[in-house]
This record gives C-alpha cells, structure tokens and sequence, in this order.
C-alpha cells in the first residue's frame, strides 16, 4: 500500500545547518559588485570592510570598547586564533556536549599541550554542570552545541567578577538568540551558519579585557602569521577596521553586507531572534503529537532555535532511507545528523528558514516515516 503524499512542498528545502540557507528573498545578481576585481587593500576594498565591522557591531548593540574583526578560515580559524595566542597563563576551564567543543579540547590538550585544563562535560543532549566553572580560570564554551542542538539556558554562570576569560564559540547562536557581551570576552562565529552568507571567513569580539590579555601576554610557543593578532605587543589595528591578515574573498563580505542589511530591514536581532524562535516552535508542536520523533534535547530550556536535533524511531538503514526519500522529493536537502553525532536529524531554524517552508515539510517527515516502516 502506496502512502500517499502531501500536495504542498517548502517553497526552499534547505534546512542545512551550514552553510544555512540564504535570506528569503536572496539574489545573487542584487550584491554590490563594485568591489570585484579591486584590491582588499584598496580604499574600495577597505571601506567595505570597516563597513561590514561597523554594521556587525551596531547591529548587535556591542557595549562600548568592543572590537570586531574577520579572520580566514570560518569560525574553527578563529578559534583556533584565539587559543593559540591567549591561553596559557591561567587554568583553562573547558566546557563541552558535542563534536566542536570536544575538538577544542583536544587542541588544548594535543597541540597546546596545556596542563591545567579542568574538563566539565556531558553527552550529547545533556548539558554539563556549568557552575563548576571557576572564575579565577579562563573558560571556553560553546553558546550552542550545533551538532547536539543544547544550548546553554544562560550565562548566570559566569561571573561578573571573574578573573579569567570567556571565550566563547557562538557560531549558531550570534543573530538567534540573546548574547550577554558583558559576560563574553571572546566570541567567534562565522556567517555562514545563521545569516546564510558564504563560507571561509570567522569574525572574533574582543572585548577590552581581551585585548588586554593579548597586548600583556605573550605564548611560548611559536604562532604562524595567520594566528598573530599583536605586533610589538600592541594588537593589530587593521585587522578591526577593514585590513585582514590574509585576502579575504571580497563577494563573500558583499554577501555578508546583503545579509546584515537583511537584519536590519526585518527590525534588527531582535527580530531574527523572535523568527528563529518562532521557527523552533513549529518542530515543537509536531514533536508533542508524533510519538515516533523527539528532541535530542530532552530538556525543553536547553534546546537550541537554530541546529534542532531530534531522534527517530527508525533503524540506521530505514533513516538513510527517509533522509533521501525527502531530497529526492526536493522538500528537504541535507538534515541528516552530523557524522559525530547520534543517528538522526538536524534541522535548521535560523531566521533565514521561513516559518511557512518548515510548516509545509512537517507533513513530509510524517510521510516519509510512514514510507519507511510500512
């Protein structure tokens, strides 16, 4: 017995969780091209750049004395940037509940070497117990676990008066959810993951405590010049007001200006924040009346808007199976979860995801399950 199929597909079935899908409306064609064929280094090129700097800190509402800045090679690039060129004088406490933050880990411990690392962890769908965080160490963390979908519920766990540092990877969560900057020292993300825009470039906030730590601290180990964010210990102005270390792809920062003028016309983070959460909500109420899919995520306060993660009751060879019926349909391309991950789906709720694409597919999945076990 043939199930039958729904009438009605997402208008966009890309539910990637990186790269994300683009803003509703995108066209390529519509990008300021005048920068194409210049140099980054020309007052064209520089201007765009302090342009994309300057709106990413408005936008955002960065306190006074914040930097911002783009670095090669996404949000691991920046990273591993900042590690390699801040750690080493405190204790390290790392936080973590899936892949990225384990890697940072092992980086820590493999490559840096680091021996007053103190690892507060969980598995995946848990989070660990945040208030084991010391305040006298520097702390690293993930905002939002994008291959667990765990997010933390806040940042009351880190404290006002701390001596340390927090470093913070917010790559799925800057744009979708609240960041406490008073409380962040060091974020990272890239914009590929919530805004949509092109791959290969990281951006990193330093907040003034940051700086410090970079212009009084220098690591005993060697740093390639792509890592090197002082010069003569005093940071690198260029890097935070258009001149990056290494030539970025000036399309990929005109893609980057599309999407924050996109945030800014729908009424700022606020907004995007409300439509991601919004977004989430549609998997919700289909999760509460499908017995057969939950959340990964069991605690409803630590379940990511943006990199939703959910498990099947289905075998590894009948998920293979409905994860290709939905991308052979074109109603659902890349949700599978990640290769670390536990066995099952991962959907984008980004604010660049229509709420409507989301309301059309939930329809599929149940078809799909339904084509799968009979």
């Amino acid at each position: 017995m043939t199930t039958e199929q729904p009438s009605n597909k997402p208008t966009i079935p890309n539910f990637s969780s990186g790269p994300c899908a683009k803003r509703p409306g995108y066209d390529l064609s519509s990008l300021n091209q005048t920068t194409l064929g210049r140099s980054h280094r020309s007052d064209v090129g520089k201007n765009a750049l302090q342009k994309v700097i300057n709106d990413t800190a408005e936008i955002l509402k960065l306190p006074e004395g914040y930097r911002v800045g783009i670095v090669p090679a996404s949000d691991t690039g920046a990273m591993e940037m900042i590690m390699w060129s801040m750690l080493g004088p405190r204790a390290v406490d790392i936080c973590y509940w899936e892949s990225f933050g384990q890697g940072w880990f092992a980086d820590i411990t493999k490559q840096l070497k680091l021996d007053n690392v103190n690892e507060i962890k969980a598995d995946y769908g848990q989070l660990p117990d945040m208030s084991l965080v010391d305040p006298k160490n520097d702390c690293i963390f993930t905002w939002n676990g994008t291959t667990s979908g765990v997010k933390v519920e806040n940042a009351d766990f880190i404290s006002d008066d701390r001596e340390g540092l927090t470093i913070c990877d917010a790559t799925s969560a800057v744009f979708a959810m609240p960041m406490p900057w008073e409380k962040l020292d060091v974020t990272t993300f890239s914009w590929q993951k919530v805004l949509g825009g092109e791959g290969g470039h990281g951006v990193i906030i330093l907040s003034p405590r940051a700086v410090e730590r970079l212009e009084s601290y220098t690591p005993s180990w060697p740093l390639p010049k792509i890592f090197r964010l002082t010069a003569g210990s005093k940071l690198i102005e260029g890097i935070f007001s258009g001149a990056t270390i290494n030539t970025p792809s000036m399309l990929c920062v005109a893609d980057y200006q599309d999407a924050l003028d996109w945030v800014r016309s729908i009424g700022g983070v606020e907004a995007c924040i409300n439509k991601s959460q919004q977004n989430l909500a549609v998997l919700s109420e289909f999760v509460e009346n499908n017995e057969w899919i939950n959340f990964l995520a069991e605690k409803e306060s630590i379940r990511s808007n943006t990199s939703v993660c959910l498990s099947v009751d289905l075998s590894a060879e009948q998920l293979k199976q409905f994860i290709k019926l939905l991308a052979s349909e074109n109603v659902a391309f890349d949700i599978g979860a990640y290769k670390d991950a536990p066995s099952g789906l991962r959907i984008w709720c980004g604010s660049t995801v229509e709420q409507a694409d989301l309301e059309a597919l939930m329809p599929w999945l149940t078809w799909a399950y339904k084509t799968v076990t009979q």
